[in-house]
C-alpha cells in the first residue's frame, strides 16, 4: 500500500495538468444544412502522458488514455494556446481552444522517418465510418474476433476521416486533420480499444497531423452532422445539385437502378438457321475457325470441338449452339480473322475496310469487317448483320424502358462489349439511360504477359519506369499479386490515350467507372526517379476523375467512394457492401462449398456465375457486413445529396439468397440504388422482381436524392425497426423483423417499409 501511494505522489508532483474551456458560439455555415449543437466542455491535459480529459455537465471522461511517460520541455500556457515539446521524440504539441472544439496539432521537427501514437481510445462503443458506417459495442464478441490485432490503414478502411466514441453521457468526435499515413491498431484482449498511429515519412515535407475533438449527444446524427459541418466549413462538400449544374446528365442517376449488362456475343443463337448451318458450312471456313480457336483463344480447344459435334449429330443441342456462338464471337474479334484463302467474296464495304489496312482499323471497324466476312461465306444461313445479337442486347434495353424503368445506370464489364455491339450503347443513350464502361489504372502487367485488358498499356516503358516502390526498395504487387502498382502521377498520358482511343470509335458513352480510385488504396512511392507521397497519389487520382468529368462530360463513378473523391464523383460502388469473399476459402476458392461465390465464367457469354449464382452467407459475415443491428448511416447522413452509393458489384441485390428482402428494405431506408447483373436470360428470370421493386424505390429515391438525410432513429429495442428522414417531409420506417410494428397510426407488417411523403403514407412489402 505504501508503494502505491508513493507512486501516486510522484505522478502528482511531476505532472503539470493544464486546463481549458470550450464554448458554444455559433458559426455561420456556407450551406443551409442541418445544424446540431455540439456540447460545451472543459478539458485538461497531462503533458507527460498526453492523457486528455474532457468534462461536460459534471461528467468527466478520457479522450485519450495515458501513454508511457515522456520528458516534457518548452511548456507554454498562453491562455488559448497550450504547447510543449517531446525532445526525445522530436515532436512539438500544440493545443488551441476554439469555439466548439479543441484543435490538437502534432508536428515532427526532424527530417527522418518519425511516428507518433495518439489518441489511445476506450469507450462503451464506437461509431466508425467502415463503409456506410458501423456502431460497434466495445464488448461485442463478433467484432472483438474480427478486430483482434487488426491494423487498419485509415484512408483505405474509413469512408470518411473521423471516428467517434460513445462514453456514458455523450460521444466524442475526432476529426482527422491530415488523412495520410494513418493507421488504427485495435486491442481486443479485454473490450475493444484502439490507438491511432501517424507516420511522418522521410519523403513527405508535411510534418503535421492532429485532430479536432468535439462533444455531441449520443446520437449518430449529431456525430455525422458535426463532420458534415466541418466539410462545409473547409469548402470540401459539393451537392449533386451543384454537380448537375455542371453536367445535367447526373440527373439521370436520380431514381436509377444500377445494372451491369453482360453480352459478348457478336452473333446470337437466334441469328443462325441451324439446320442449314450443318449442311452449308464451308470446310475452309470451319477449319480456319478451329485453327484460330486453338492458337488465339483462351480455352479455345473446347469451343473448337463443337464443330465436330455439329457434324456428328442430327440435332444441334443447346450446349453445341452455345459453344458455336461463343467461338464465332471470339474469332470475329481477332485481327487475324481475315484470310484471303478463306474469304474470297469481297463486296464494296469489305473492300473499303480492307483498303484502310487491318492494323489501322479501330476495334469497331475490325469487328464490322469480320462480321461482313463471315456473312459473305455463310450467306442466308445467318441473318443480315444489322440484326446480329439484337435479341441479346437492343431488345432487352427496349424492354427495360417499355417495362417502366425510366432511369438506369448501365455499366459494361469493359469497353470491348461496346466495340462488339455499338448499337447497344447507342440504344441505351437514345433511351435516356446512362451507360459507361469499367476502367482501371491501378495495376500494370509485364508487357506481353497481360492477364486483363486494363493492365495493358501502349507505353511499355511504364512497367519499369512508373511503378510504385515501397520504403524497403521492393516493387508493390498489383491486384491479386499479379504485376505491379502503377504510380498515378505518371499515368495521365496513358489515361488520355486510352480514353480518347475508345471514344474516337464513336461510342456515345456518357458515364465512366474507375476501379479502385475511390478506395483509398494509395501509396508513398520511394522510387528515386519519381518519389511520390500519398497526398500526391490521391491528387493524381482526382485529376483523372476530373479529366473524364470536365474534358469528356462523363458522369463519373468509382469503386469505394471514400470521401476525398466526393467533389468529383457522382456515384460509388462498395460503400454499402464491400468485397469480402476473399476473407473465407469457402466463398473464394472451395468450389464444392455452398458458400462459393462462383466462377468468372458464363457458358452463354452473358452474366458470369460470380454474379448470377445465388448463395447463402455465413452468419459471422452477415453480422459484419449486412446486419442492421450494427449498420448506421454515417455516410448517408453526410453525403446522401452528394454521392449516390450502392454495393460492390459482387454483392448485388439478388446475390445473397436469404437476404434479398432485407436488402430491398435497406435500399428504401437508406436510399440505395438496387444493383443487378443482367443478360437476356437474367432479365427474363428476374424481370418482375426488378420492375415491381423499382416502381416503389425509384419514385421514392427521385425525391430523397435531392434532400439531405436529416434524421435516423432506432424505433425498437431489438434495433430491427429503424427510421430515416430526408428533408422535412419525407421519411421511411423499415421493419426488418418478422412481426408487425405500430408507428404513426400505421401497422407496418414484418419485412416491410412505411414511406411517409407529406400527408401520403405507403406500405411496401418486397417480394423476390
Amino acid at each position: 500500500m505504501k508503494k502505491i501511494i508513493s507512486i501516486v505522489l510522484i505522478v502528482v508532483l511531476a505532472t503539470s495538468v493544464l486546463t481549458g474551456c470550450v464554448g458554444n458560439e455559433k458559426r455561420p455555415s456556407k450551406e443551409v444544412y442541418t445544424q446540431k449543437d455540439n456540447l460545451d466542455f472543459n478539458f485538461s491535459v497531462d503533458p507527460e502522458t498526453f492523457t486528455f480529459e474532457v468534462e461536460s455537465n459534471g461528467t468527466t471522461e478520457k479522450a485519450s488514455e495515458p501513454l508511457e511517460k515522456m520528458k516534457v520541455s518548452n511548456l507554454k500556457d498562453d491562455g488559448d494556446n497550450i504547447s510543449w515539446t517531446y525532445a526525445e521524440q522530436n515532436l512539438d504539441i500544440d493545443i488551441e481552444k476554439k469555439d466548439k472544439y479543441v484543435d490538437i496539432t502534432v508536428k515532427s521537427n526532424k527530417d527522418e522517418e518519425n511516428m507518433f501514437s495518439w489518441p489511445k481510445v476506450k469507450g462503451n462503443g464506437y461509431l466508425l465510418p467502415l463503409n456506410q458506417g458501423k456502431y460497434i459495442p466495445s464488448d461485442d464478441s463478433v467484432w472483438k474476433y474480427y478486430l483482434n490485432e487488426e491494423k487498419m490503414k485509415v484512408i483505405e478502411s474509413f469512408s470518411m476521416q473521423f471516428f467517434a466514441v460513445d462514453k456514458d453521457e455523450y460521444s466524442l468526435v475526432y476529426i482527422i486533420k491530415n488523412p495520410y499515413n494513418n493507421k488504427i491498431a485495435f486491442d481486443t484482449k479485454k473490450n475493444i480499444e484502439f490507438t491511432f498511429n501517424h507516420e511522418f515519412p522521410s519523403i513527405n515535407q508535411q510534418k503535421e497531423c492532429g485532430f479536432r475533438i468535439y462533444l455531441t449527444k449520443k446520437n449518430p446524427v449529431h456525430v455525422a452532422k458535426t463532420y458534415k459541418n466541418y466539410l462545409i466549413e473547409q469548402g470540401d462538400f459539393k451537392s449533386l445539385k451543384e454537380k448537375a449544374e455542371e453536367n445535367n446528365n447526373i440527373e439521370k442517376l436520380y431514381g436509377a437502378p444500377h445494372i451491369y449488362f453482360w453480352d459478348r456475343t457478336v452473333i446470337s443463337e437466334e441469328n443462325i438457321q441451324w439446320a442449314k448451318l450443318k449442311s452449308s458450312f464451308p470446310d475452309k471456313l470451319k477449319l480456319w475457325i478451329q485453327e484460330l480457336l486453338a492458337t488465339k483463344v483462351e480455352d479455345g480447344a473446347e469451343l473448337a470441338a463443337a464443330y465436330e459435334d455439329l457434324n456428328n449429330y442430327d440435332y444441334v443441342d443447346k450446349y453445341t449452339k452455345n459453344r458455336i456462338v461463343k467461338s464465332l464471337s471470339a474469332v470475329m474479334q481477332l485481327k487475324e480473322f481475315y484470310n484471303t484463302e478463306v474469304f474470297t467474296k469481297e463486296d464494296k464495304e469489305i473492300q473499303k475496310l480492307i483498303n484502310k489496312k487491318i492494323d489501322k482499323l479501330n476495334p469497331v471497324e475490325l469487328i464490322e469487317l469480320n462480321k461482313r466476312l463471315l456473312k459473305s461465306e455463310l450467306g442466308n444461313v445467318v441473318d443480315p448483320i444489322e440484326k446480329w445479337a439484337d435479341a441479346n442486347t437492343i431488345d432487352v434495353i427496349k424492354d427495360m424502358k417499355h417495362s417502366g424503368l425510366a432511369n438506369l445506370w448501365i455499366g459494361l464489364d469493359d469497353w470491348q462489349e461496346g466495340f462488339i455491339k455499338p448499337e447497344l450503347v447507342i440504344e441505351a443513350e437514345n433511351q435516356g439511360y446512362l451507360i459507361g464502361t469499367y476502367d482501371s489504372y491501378h495495376s500494370i502487367h509485364e508487357p506481353g504477359k497481360e492477364q486483363w485488358e486494363t493492365a495493358k498499356f501502349k507505353d511499355t516503358s511504364l512497367f519499369e519506369e512508373a511503378t510504385v516502390t515501397n520504403k524497403d526498395g521492393r516493387k508493390i504487387e498489383g491486384f491479386q499479386g499479379v504485376g505491379r502498382k502503377l504510380n498515378p502521377t505518371l499515368a495521365m498520358p496513358s489515361v488520355k490515350e486510352r480514353v480518347t482511343s475508345i471514344l474516337n470509335t464513336g461510342l456515345p458513352f456518357n458515364s465512366w467507372f474507375l476501379d479502385t480510385d475511390g478506395t483509398g488504396e494509395i501509396f508513398d512511392d520511394y522510387s528515386p526517379e519519381h518519389t511520390t507521397t500519398e497526398a500526391e497519389d490521391v491528387q493524381a487520382r482526382i485529376k483523372r476523375m476530373e479529366y473524364l468529368q470536365k474534358e469528356w462530360g462523363m458522369v463519373v463513378g468509382t469503386e469505394g467512394g471514400n470521401d476525398f473523391a466526393n467533389k468529383t464523383i457522382a456515384f460509388a460502388h462498395g460503400i454499402e457492401t464491400p468485397s469480402f469473399s476473399w476473407m473465407d476459402e469457402d466463398m473464394g476458392k472451395n468450389k464444392e462449398s455452398n458458400y462459393y461465390v462462383g466462377r468468372y465464367y458464363s457458358s452463354t457469354g452473358g452474366v458470369p456465375e460470380l454474379f448470377s449464382k445465388q448463395i447463402p452467407v455465413k452468419d459471422k459475415y452477415k453480422k459484419l457486413f449486412l446486419d442492421s443491428n450494427y449498420t448506421i448511416p454515417l455516410y448517408k447522413l453526410v453525403y446522401n445529396n452528394s454521392v449516390i452509393t450502392t454495393y460492390w458489384w459482387g454483392w448485388g441485390t439478388l446475390k445473397i439468397a436469404d437476404e434479398i428482402e432485407n436488402r430491398m428494405l435497406y435500399e428504401v431506408l437508406y436510399n440505395v440504388p438496387p444493383l443487378y447483373h443482367i443478360d437476356k436470360y437474367e432479365w427474363k428470370k428476374y424481370k418482375d422482381t426488378i420492375i415491381n421493386h423499382s416502381k416503389v424505390w425509384s419514385s421514392f429515391s427521385k425525391k430523397a436524392i435531392k434532400e439531405e438525410m436529416t434524421d435516423y432513429k432506432i424505433l425498437s429495442d431489438d434495433r430491427l425497426v429503424q427510421m430515416t428522414e430526408y428533408g422535412k417531409s419525407l421519411s421511411v420506417v423499415a421493419n426488418f423483423s418478422e412481426s408487425e410494428f405500430a408507428v404513426q397510426g400505421e401497422k407496418v407488417p414484418g419485412k416491410s417499409v412505411l414511406i411517409i411523403d407529406g400527408n401520403s403514407k405507403t406500405i411496401y412489402t418486397p417480394e423476390k
